[in-house]
C-alpha cells in the first residue's frame, strides 16, 4: 500500500486532520469516498441534484468550453497537469473538485507578469456545453510580484460543470476578482477556488450568483506570508428549484494578515410551486492558527428570506488557537426585512411596491458598490432589480 493510500484510509477511519486548514487533499479522485448524506460538508445540499458529479454517473462528458481575453501583456497557456505553476495553489479536498481536475484533459494557465498594471480585465469565460453534457475545468490564475490586475471570470449556459479555479496572488500585487456564475437556471455548478496569498499581497474577491438550478463556489485562502490583505464579498439571490451555496475557510497561518468577510444573499419562494423550495447555505470558516499571531478578522453574513417557501442557512466558524491578535469576529442573520424602514418609507408617501424594493436594492448595494468593474457592477443592479420584478409578478 502506498503512503498516500495509508492516508487516504487514515481519512476513511475519520481521523482526518487537526483543523479545518489541514483537510486530505489529492488530484486523484480515486483517493476519495463517493460522499453521502451525513457528511458534513455535503450535508446541505441534495447529492441527487448534482447529477453524478459525486460518485461518477455523471452524463457524458463535453470538451470544456473556456474562453480568455484580456490585455496583450497577459500570457495564457494550455499546460499539463502536473505543471508545477498549475499545482502551486495545491490540491482539491473533496472528490469532486479531483473529478474535475482527474477529468481535465489541460490547465488553463494565465499569467500576469511582474510590476504589470493592467488598465483592463481579463476574462475568462466559461460556457456550458448543453443539458445533456458534463464538463470539467482547471484554471489557474497567477499574478506576478508588484503588479496590479483585474480577472473576471463569468459562467454561462446550460449544463452540468465542475471545476478548479486557483490563484497565486504574487508579492505585492494588488488584484480585484469577480466571479459571476449567470447560468441557465437548468444548470449544476460545483467549482473550487484555492488561493494563495503572497507577502504584502491584496486581494478583494467578489462572487455573484443568480442562475444555475444547484450551484456550490468554495473559495479556500491560505496566507503564505505576513502581510496579506483580504475581502471576500458575494450576492446571491435564489428562486424556487434553486439551491446556492457558497463555502469559505480564511486559513490564517502567518502573522500580521488581515480578512474581511462579508456576503449577503436573498430568496424568494413559491409554495404552489411544484419545483424545490428556494434555498441557500453560507459556511465560513476563518481559521487562526498559533503562529498567526497579529491576525485581523471578521466575517458576516446577512440573508433576506422575501416569501413563504424559502429557507437559509448561515453558519460562520471561528477557529482560534492564540490569543495574541488584533481581532476576530463573526455575525450572520436570516430574517425578512426590516419592517420600521418600511413603515418610514411608507410615511414619506412612497408605495410600499417601491418601499420594499429600495430596502433591498440598498440591502445589496454594500457589497455590489465593492465591485471595481462599472459594467459589472450595473448588470449585477439590474439583475436585482429583475429578481424584484419577477417576485411582484
Amino acid at each position: 500500500m502506498s503512503d498516500q493510500q495509508t492516508v487516504a484510509n487514515v481519512v476513511r477511519n475519520a481521523t482526518t486532520h487537526n483543523n479545518k486548514g489541514d483537510l486530505f487533499t489529492s488530484f486523484d479522485v480515486e483517493d476519495f469516498e463517493v460522499p453521502g448524506g451525513r457528511d458534513e460538508v455535503w450535508r446541505f445540499v441534495s447529492l441527487r441534484r448534482l447529477r453524478g458529479l459525486h460518485n461518477g454517473t455523471f452524463a457524458a462528458q463535453a470538451p470544456a468550453q473556456i474562453a480568455v481575453e484580456g490585455p496583450s501583456e497577459v500570457t495564457v497557456e494550455q499546460v499539463s497537469l502536473d505543471d508545477d505553476r498549475v499545482t502551486a495553489a495545491g490540491a482539491p479536498v473533496d472528490r469532486i473538485a479531483a473529478q474535475a481536475w482527474t477529468s481535465s484533459e489541460s490547465a488553463t494557465l494565465i499569467t500576469v507578469p511582474d510590476r504589470a498594471e493592467l488598465t483592463e480585465p481579463v476574462t475568462v469565460t466559461v460556457t456550458g456545453a448543453g443539458l445533456d453534457a458534463t464538463t470539467f475545468g482547471t484554471v489557474m490564475i497567477q499574478t506576478g510580484a508588484n503588479s496590479t490586475a483585474t480577472v473576471v471570470v463569468r459562467y454561462a449556459g446550460s449544463g452540468t460543470h465542475a471545476d478548479n479555479i486557483n490563484w497565486v496572488i504574487g508579492e505585492g500585487s494588488r488584484v480585484n476578482a469577480v466571479v459571476d456564475a449567470d447560468w441557465n437556471t437548468d444548470a449544476v455548478h460545483v467549482g473550487q477556488q484555492s488561493i494563495v496569498v503572497k507577502r504584502d499581497a491584496t486581494l478583494r474577491h467578489h462572487v455573484a450568483t443568480f442562475g444555475g438550478e444547484v450551484v456550490r463556489i468554495t473559495p479556500r485562502v491560505a496566507f503564505e506570508a505576513p502581510g496579506g490583505d483580504v475581502e471576500l464579498t458575494g450576492v446571491y439571490f435564489a428562486d424556487a428549484g434553486q439551491y446556492i451555496e457558497n463555502r469559505l475557510l480564511v486559513d490564517h497561518k502567518v502573522p500580521n494578515c488581515r480578512s474581511n468577510v462579508l456576503y449577503k444573499g436573498a430568496l424568494q419562494g413559491d409554495k404552489s410551486s411544484p419545483l424545490p423550495e428556494a434555498r441557500t447555505c453560507w459556511v465560513g470558516d476563518v481559521l487562526i492558527r498559533a503562529e498567526a499571531t497579529g491576525t485581523d478578522t471578521y466575517e458576516t453574513n446577512r440573508n433576506l428570506v422575501l416569501t413563504d417557501g424559502a429557507r437559509a442557512d448561515a453558519i460562520p466558524n471561528l477557529e482560534i488557537e492564540t490569543g495574541e491578535i488584533a481581532g476576530a469576529g463573526h455575525a450572520a442573520t436570516v430574517g425578512r426585512f426590516d419592517d420600521e424602514q418600511l413603515f418610514y418609507l411608507r410615511s414619506r408617501g412612497i408605495r410600499e411596491e417601491d418601499a420594499t424594493r429600495l430596502i433591498i436594492r440598498g440591502f445589496f448595494n454594500e457589497v455590489l458598490n465593492q465591485i471595481p468593474v462599472e459594467s459589472v457592477r450595473d448588470e449585477l443592479i439590474a439583475r436585482v432589480a429583475g429578481e424584484l420584478e419577477r417576485n411582484e409578478n
